[in-house]
């Protein structure tokens, strides 16, 4: 291949000031369409919000004038400065505007909380507006710097007195930047009511000039979230199951957070509707804030339903069944919130959901026990949830099980499947080894049960690629088998059996093949374990016969228990005690009589340990009790795996190897 001479530093571009907002509008503002118009006129208001939530400001007044294109933005705070920086030698106003990365906002003794730590958003503005006008009211002054795509005009001027102080913005989104410059009225509204909602107490007046506009309206709230949450149960128009509106408020927590605000209420609505803010700007993706909210809210409702025995032990309750039809507003307030992206959509402050998530599940917990009767609604309402969602899926499912079981679409040879198209009531039982597998078919429930047996121990899912994964015959039988993808592409709506269950020898190697096959569920279909469809069978390796009684021990421990007991009994009866070595070594009968019968069996259901959040403010860490085990026992590094043996050497009285 020939090497090309000429790419050499001429060809490098080094782009200086405001230059590289003009030439990636996108990496600033996130595109260059309606949203990104709109982001300019948030990051000014935003800005006018924050002088208000740290006490400087009481009253922004937005305009949008008569063209559609241009806008102004007006508070009473304390003005931008506009004395000769120390080290730029110009007038902070010009360094603000016109510098990436320069504010006020990096050091906390000017802004407890801020919704703009980046230090980007004015200039940005400056940089994408065909004109933009800073008018600053400082110490009985009026000072004045006009600007052209980011460019000043002129140094700042002092262009008169003023009573008071405050900052006003005027600019023109730049029309070659911008697909369309007109700015939506309507939304810009809804948003600035929002943000006097959250902020109970500010008033923001809206004055919409253009032709057939808005006219004048002016936004005032001391209601807070609850009031937010009010004005959207009225125009979604769901009627609530519980008449009480339940409000949550914690100030100065962990981890910087200064004040969080939750207002949630139940109603009869089919999705969930969850609004998130932080430090007055909407984060319309969400982050972990709001997984927070979603954690500690079903920790909660599923403590209360342990205490008080509400629901049908029978019925598997998931979190969407819990978070169906509420209605939700949470806001919190920070002192460095870290988004993903300028546009400020999503959160990524690790320590932020376990503060959240403690703070809605000691509350919203409490109070469903002092209120037994919302409780009691609330509960109700997720049952009928929870079995809609049954109903629902069953139905999709045996579409699917018929589909597959008429045509034998995709389904391993191997596969003894069940007659039965309903999938809450079939299992597939992963057995190890054909001779098992033999048995099982043998002693099973044809209509209810399918086997499906596995040839040897199956690839570690931990350390193998995807692409070993998908190409392995035993990992692809089982996907094929299962019907609900793999990875990214898991759809729990097409799983065709309600329960998974390992059915592995009582040894070692039985052992170790479990492991396996729980780390490649874990890792590929977490969504088996996240449902309750995962378990692990319990063969006995013990078969105890003492006179006409038959007893059957898990492991040596019960073995040695039930031997105990019987003698204590004094009698003469025989003792006689069978190892089995392995499950094809039992006849059919006998491992259906202990290992699948329903009546008999005894079946452990994988659950997945809690995530705990450990560390502090300056180092916030999260800790995966499963991620970390899983990495441990099936990871690479074989020194970690030997650390572990070591470290547990002495809960074992005796090791099977």
């Amino acid at each position: 291949m020939a090497v090309d001479t000429s790419y050499s530093a001429a060809d490098i571009a080094v782009l200086k000031g405001l230059e590289p907002v003009r030439k990636r509008p996108g990496m600033y503002i996130g595109g260059t369409g309606k949203a990104g118009l709109h982001h300019l006129l948030w990051e000014i208001v935003d800005n006018s919000v924050d002088e208000a939530m740290n006490g400087f400001a009481t009253t922004i007044e937005v305009t949008i004038h008569e063209d559609g294109s241009s806008a102004t933005v007006v508070d009473n705070g304390r003005g931008i400065p506009v004395d000769i920086h120390p080290v730029e030698n110009r007038s902070a106003l010009e360094v603000i505007l016109t510098t990436l990365h320069a504010g006020g906002k990096f050091n906390n003794s000017n802004y407890t909380t801020s919704g703009g730590l980046h230090g980007v958003g004015s200039s940005v503005v400056n940089a994408l507006s065909e004109e933009m006008i800073a008018t600053i009211k400082r110490e009985g002054s009026t000072y004045r710097q006009v600007y052209s795509r980011g460019i000043p005009e002129a140094d700042v001027q002092k262009v008169g007195d003023a009573r008071g102080a405050g900052t006003e913005i005027f600019f023109r989104p730049d029309s070659e930047i911008f697909e369309d410059t007109h700015f939506d009225t309507e939304m810009i509204a809804e948003r600035l009511e929002i943000t006097t909602y959250l902020n109970p107490g500010l008033r923001i007046v809206f004055k919409d000039e253009t032709p057939e506009g808005l006219g004048r309206h002016e936004y005032k709230n001391e209601g807070g979230v609850a009031d937010f949450l009010g004005k959207i149960q009225r125009e979604s128009k769901q009627a609530p199951i519980h008449t009480d509106v339940l409000t949550f408020n914690e100030e100065d927590c962990e981890h910087g957070i200064t004040k969080v605000q939750i207002a949630l209420q139940w109603t009869e609505d089919t999705t969930e509707d969850l609004r998130t803010f932080v430090n007055g700007i909407p984060t319309t993706h969400g982050g972990t804030h709001e997984q927070g909210f979603k954690d500690g809210l079903v920790k909660a409702l599923r403590n209360f339903f342990e205490a008080h025995d509400v629901v049908p032990k029978s019925l598997n309750i998931i979190g969407d069944d819990i978070r169906e039809g509420v209605k939700a507003v949470v806001s919190i307030f920070m002192q460095d919130p870290q988004f993903q992206g300028q546009t400020k959509a999503k959160l990524n402050n690790p320590p932020v959901k376990g503060v959240v998530s403690a703070v809605i599940r000691r509350d919203l917990e409490q109070y469903l026990h002092n209120n037994s009767t919302t409780g009691q609604a609330i509960a109700t309402r997720i049952v009928a949830s929870a079995k809609a969602r049954l109903a629902s899926r069953s139905a999709t499912q045996k579409v699917s099980r018929k589909r597959a079981v008429s045509h034998r679409l995709n389904l391993p040879g191997k596969l003894a499947d069940c007659s039965s198209t309903d999938p809450d009531e079939s299992e597939l039982f992963i057995v190890e080894g054909d001779s098992a597998g033999g048995n099982a078919k043998q002693g099973r429930d044809r209509k209810t049960q399918a086997i499906l047996p596995l040839r040897g121990k199956v690839l570690n899912a931990e350390q193998a690629s995807i692409e070993k994964i998908t190409s392995n015959k035993e990992l692809r039988d089982i996907a094929d088998a299962l019907g609900c993808g793999v990875g990214g592409n898991y759809d729990g709506s097409k799983l065709r059996y309600g329960k998974v269950i390992l059915l592995m020898d009582a040894d070692s190697d039985g052992h170790h093949i479990a492991t396996l096959m729980l780390t490649y569920f874990y890792r590929y279909m977490r969504g088996l374990i996240d449902d309750g469809r995962l378990y692990i069978a319990q063969p006995p390796l013990y078969r105890i016969d003492w006179g006409n009684e038959t007893h059957w021990a898990l492991d040596d421990k019960e073995r040695e228990k039930i031997i105990k007991r019987l003698d204590k009994k004094k009698s003469k009866k025989k003792l006689s005690v069978q190892r089995f070595k392995g499950l094809g070594e039992m006849m059919a009968n006998t491992l259906k009589e202990t290992t699948l019968d329903k009546q008999n069996r005894r079946l452990l259901k994988v659950t997945l340990a809690d995530v705990e959040h450990l560390g502090d403010e300056e180092e916030p860490k999260v800790y995966d009790p499963t991620d970390d085990i899983i990495n441990k026992l099936m990871g690479k590094d074989a020194s970690v795996r030997f650390d572990l043996i070591m470290e547990n050497a002495e809960l074992l009285e005796e090791l099977d190897v």
